[in-house]
């Protein structure tokens, strides 16, 4: 089922006016895990930008510089995306907390640090539940992390997993503001924004590893691929398919090869019908699989 947009531009509008808001909020107040959240925020939106790119890249036609297409383009920017998490997310969170425990520096007045996170929570959380409703609405009744395991589309469940980051980091800046006013610790607010940074970090390890493995090229499913083998064998001038070799180019295009032995007596004539004919009908019950290449083999 193929991933709407929406979950995306939500993101996209939203962490943009966050990130706006949390600056102005640092610069009066100078919370360090305002900073953090703000560069957070300003990262969010890249990668939202980055992920539109990779959709659209991921749709052109193939040509000749790339005869299998650009589906893999998504596959890329959203590894880009993960390393961009961790390398820029978690490295300057990091930074700005160890900053501010070496040269902290106390919150007089937290109500813009106030104001600011409780509209970014609200946006925020309205986006995290736009992402959750779209990746429930293609996993189905596929446990959760299986579905996250599984899923070839990785736009759908970054986008997830970085506004999950987005609610968690916003809870925890909260705290380490209202903390720190409350119990006059500056320290308090640089915790809070190494734990962002670690926050991001394991965020940055599950995506990268997730899209690292879709980039690398994955099969389809080895139930899909018996479908396909039995598909094929139930052909009159079959006699045998060895197990069909398979790899996602992007979410809904699949490239096939299979290796078919004939029989022996069939004409050259015969095997090219057989072969439109088997290719026909594996497309039939699986519109995913764009490309099939059948290597003829006789007994």
């Amino acid at each position: 089922m193929p991933a709407s947009k929406l979950p995306i531009y939500s993101a996209l509008v939203a962490n943009f006016l966050i990130a706006v808001t949390k600056f102005i909020a640092a610069a009066f107040t100078g919370s360090s895990a305002m900073v953090s959240e703000g560069i957070h925020s300003i990262v969010d939106t890249s990668n939202e930008v980055l992920l539109l790119w990779g959709i659209r890249q991921s749709k052109k036609p193939a040509d000749e510089k790339r005869p299998f297409g650009y589906g893999k383009e998504l596959y890329f920017w959203s590894f880009i995306v993960s390393i961009l998490i961790f390398g820029v997310g978690g490295g300057i969170s990091f930074y700005e907390g160890v900053t501010h425990l070496q040269h902290p520096v106390a919150i007089e007045n937290p109500i813009w640090n106030y104001i600011v996170l409780g509209i970014a929570i609200l946006f925020d959380g309205l986006s995290f539940i736009t992402a959750r409703r779209e990746f429930n609405r293609q996993r189905g009744a596929t446990p959760f992390w299986r579905a996250v395991k599984t899923s070839k589309d990785p736009s759908t469940f970054v986008v997830l997993f970085e506004d999950a980051a987005d609610v968690l980091g916003l809870i925890v800046a909260f705290l380490g503001v209202f903390l720190g006013h409350q119990l006059n610790n500056p320290y308090l607010d640089g915790i809070a924004s190494i734990i962002i940074g670690f926050i991001l970090t394991a965020i940055s390890v599950l995506l990268a590893r997730e899209s690292r493995s879709l980039l690398m090229g994955e099969s389809v499913d080895i139930t899909i691929l018996n479908e396909v083998k039995k598909i094929a064998e139930q052909d009159s001038l079959i006699v045998k398919v060895s197990r069909p070799l398979s790899m996602y180019l992007a979410p809904e295009e699949v490239i096939l090869l299979m290796d078919v032995t004939f029989n022996a007596n069939s004409s050259g004539h015969d095997i090219a019908a057989a072969v439109q004919r088997v290719r026909h009908e594996i497309q039939n019950e699986f519109p995913s699989i764009k490309q099939i290449f059948i290597e003829p083999a006789s007994e």
